[in-house]
């Protein structure tokens, strides 16, 4: 039986797995994909301290050296269930995993913006990853559906590979930053259209135009582009939890980072919270792995 299984190998995860394995706890890591979470997809960071500048995927890197450094220990499988029936139980498809205590730190997915052909044209002109995709559409047309920091700063990115750049936001103003707001409107090809959303994205084999809607007049108009990236936001990765959540984010007290069910603790983007930044996330997997560590104590 492991003292702790931590559920991610994003920031908090990871973060989380340091901090076990230095408090001494068995320590397992069961990571659905790849170690380091959505950030490795942003191509610079600018707010995380000591360092200037640094891309998602270098940082990330790092902090899996370091995990691995102390002896964590990762797997790659999907957990599909929790049981708290007798004790604590992570349960993959083909595997059941006995645990003193949980850490959920599982992040957030990409919200998609469920209209017709988006499904259909993902990987066709539809993308959630600008850092993936961007240079497929070098000297092209494209457009960014979003208003907050990640919409801002993948529609600068893209800026820099397109012919044009549209940013469309359902609002009269972006939600993003002051600082990447003012970078934007030096970008001489990105065009802001305010108050619209995608009705529909058009096309047969590939992204060809946007209708859009106009939420103020309901006028429709057509937008043709050659893609599309969808940044409108996040949905916890937690429908696997038996914990409470709000909007599927999982709810905690804001001092241990305890869920619902004693021995679960909760850390990152997954947690229903204000701030998701990835200091945060490593700030809270931090707090959760002494909240186990304390929990287990408990137990003794």
């Amino acid at each position: 039986m492991h003292d702790v299984i931590i559920i991610g190998a994003g920031p908090a995860g990871l973060s989380a797995a340091i901090y076990a394995k230095r408090a001494g706890l068995d320590t397992l890591v069961i990571e659905k994909m790849a170690a380091g979470g959505q950030i490795v997809l942003a191509p610079e960071l600018e707010n995380y301290p000591g360092f200037k500048k640094i891309s998602g995927a270098e940082l990330m890197s790092k902090m899996e050296n370091q995990a691995k450094s102390f002896g964590v220990s990762i797997i790659y499988k999907e957990v599909k269930a929790v049981d708290t029936a007798n004790g604590l139980k992570v349960l993959t498809k083909d595997e059941e995993y006995p645990t003193k205590s949980i850490i959920i730190a599982t992040g957030s997915t990409h919200r998609h913006l469920e209209v017709p052909k988006e499904k259909e044209l993902t990987g066709r002109g539809v993308s959630f990853c600008a850092t993936c995709d961007g240079h497929f559409f070098k000297g092209k047309t494209i457009a960014v559906v979003g208003g907050g920091n990640r919409a801002v700063e993948e529609a600068i990115m893209l800026a820099g590979l397109a012919k044009k750049v549209y940013l469309i936001h359902r609002r009269d103003c972006l939600r993003a930053e002051q600082i990447n707001q003012d970078r934007l409107a030096k970008v001489e090809n990105a065009e802001i259209v305010f108050d619209n959303v995608v009705e529909e994205i058009q096309g047969d084999n590939k992204v060809e135009q946007l209708m859009l809607k106009n939420t103020k007049t309901n006028e429709k108009t057509n937008l043709a582009v050659d893609g599309v990236f969808v940044a409108i936001g996040a949905q916890a990765a937690s429908n696997f939890a038996p914990v409470d959540k709000k909007n599927g984010f999982i709810v905690t007290d804001s001092v241990h980072f305890q869920t619902s069910q004693p021995g679960i603790f909760a850390a990152g983007d997954c947690r229903d919270k204000e701030l998701k930044q990835v200091v945060t996330a490593v700030s809270e997997g931090a707090t959760a792995a002494v909240s186990a560590k304390k929990f287990i104590d408990k137990g003794k």
